[in-house]
């Protein structure tokens, strides 16, 4: 097991999607089917901050304008306002038509240019179905789906330069990481190729982050560990962590060196299994981050 902090224990039902702010040194994340957004800042006795949204919110990200975040939910995405007390204005920038009931919005993330990438799934994962897609939100508005067949679409990153777009499928059934040709540009994916095949390691391919040398660090949802691959997707080294369900990993803290894990509480555990599950921790990697792209290119409110 490896040394860890731990930064809240809220718990959380499905933690996902932490994002941190570089600029006000706080942590952001998400409790999905308990449809919060938090915040702390890690080190200081504030207690956590809870935002309840009127949908699930399967990610956010963070936005050029101060004190604002973006939350692709349920329905659409939205700019949210979070005030003290728990109060949220929100404004939709995008409504979308989901091919079948039963959808949301899972993983995303932003680019450097500032769009946001954002992959869309049937809730019911029993179901196995291919529904989802991968969608991009910039100024033009929601266009998409630039990628289809996903069943649970998970595991978005950039490389340091921007040029590579990284997008992992976690359901059961498809285990695996592909990596595509992003042009920033015209925000076209291109050369579509197979990163890592997850089936060959421990654990389900949840969310991701990418470090400074461009290695590519994977939550191995169920089996407790976190997997770096270098660019050429050759795994690199693991890490141990203090549940069986990391769900997702971010670079943050002062230096850029404390990796912050979110996790999801069994269905079905005892005590002595449950670990940390639902909380979020911070562990030391060895390398460091970079800062988080922002959203910047708003569409016209709906």
């Amino acid at each position: 097991m490896n040394p860890y902090q731990l930064i809240a224990d809220t718990p959380d039902r499905v933690g996902e999607s932490p994002v941190w702010d570089v600029r006000h040194h706080r942590l952001w994340w998400v409790d999905i089917e308990g449809a919060f957004i938090r915040c702390t800042a890690p080190g200081s006795t504030a207690p956590v901050q809870s935002w309840h949204m009127p949908e699930r919110v399967g990610c956010i990200a963070l936005t050029v304008v101060e004190g604002q975040l973006i939350a692709a939910m349920e329905t659409g995405i939205a700019r949210v306002t979070l005030h003290e007390g728990g109060q949220v204005d929100i404004t939709w920038l995008a409504h979308i038509q989901h091919p079948a009931s039963g959808m949301r919005f899972n993983d995303g993330r932003c680019d450097a240019s500032g769009r946001l990438w954002v992959g869309t799934m049937v809730m019911d994962m029993s179901l196995a179905s291919d529904l989802g897609g991968l969608y991009c939100l910039d100024e033009r508005g929601l266009t998409g789906p630039h990628v289809t067949g996903l069943l649970t679409p998970n595991g978005l990153g950039l490389s340091p330069d921007g040029r590579t777009l990284y997008l992992s499928d976690s359901h059961p059934k498809v285990q695996k990481i592909w990596a595509f040709d992003l042009d920033a540009a015209t925000g076209t994916l291109t050369n579509r190729r197979l990163f890592v095949d997850m089936n060959d390691w421990p654990g389900r391919p949840d969310g991701a982050a990418v470090d400074a040398q461009g290695h590519y660090w994977i939550c191995g949802n169920d089996a407790g560990q976190i997997h770096a691959f270098d660019a050429q997707g050759q795994w690199r080294q693991s890490l141990t962590v203090p549940m069986p369900k990391p769900s997702m990993c971010a670079l943050g803290g002062a230096d850029l060196d404390q990796m912050f894990v979110t996790s999801i509480i069994p269905a079905q555990t005892t005590e002595a299994t449950r670990g940390q599950s639902g909380a979020v921790i911070a562990l030391q990697p060895g390398v460091r981050g970079l800062p988080e792209p922002v959203f910047s290119r708003f569409p016209a409110s709906v």
